[in-house]
């Protein structure tokens, strides 16, 4: 099973697309968890197989690698994340992990 987290500024925000990621998740038989959590607390998701940073935090992005330099972290993409596009986010994970 895949763990996959979005960080955004206090974890509410990513809610939404976490729903959509989920229904994408089950839609297509994919294994995983996915959850929403505050930027601040990054540094405990290190076990994260995948994480994900929302656009308005972005300029977080070299902190956040810092924290967790043997994970892999990067923004979400900004169109998808405004239209909650949560199939296309999961799609993009799952390219990237060659899931």
């Amino acid at each position: 099973m895949r763990k996959i987290v979005l960080l955004c500024a206090a974890g509410m925000s990513t809610s939404a697309l976490v729903r959509k990621m989920k229904e994408a998740a089950k839609d297509s038989g994919y294994d995983c968890e996915i959850s929403a959590h505050p930027v601040a607390e990054a540094k405990n998701y290190s076990d994260a197989d995948y994480i994900l940073l929302g656009p308005q935090v972005r300029y977080r992005l070299k902190e956040v690698q810092g924290q967790l330099p043997n994970n892999r972290v990067e923004v979400i993409d900004m169109k998808d994340y405004g239209m909650m596009n949560g199939k296309a986010v999961l799609d993009h994970v799952r390219t990237a992990l060659e899931d």
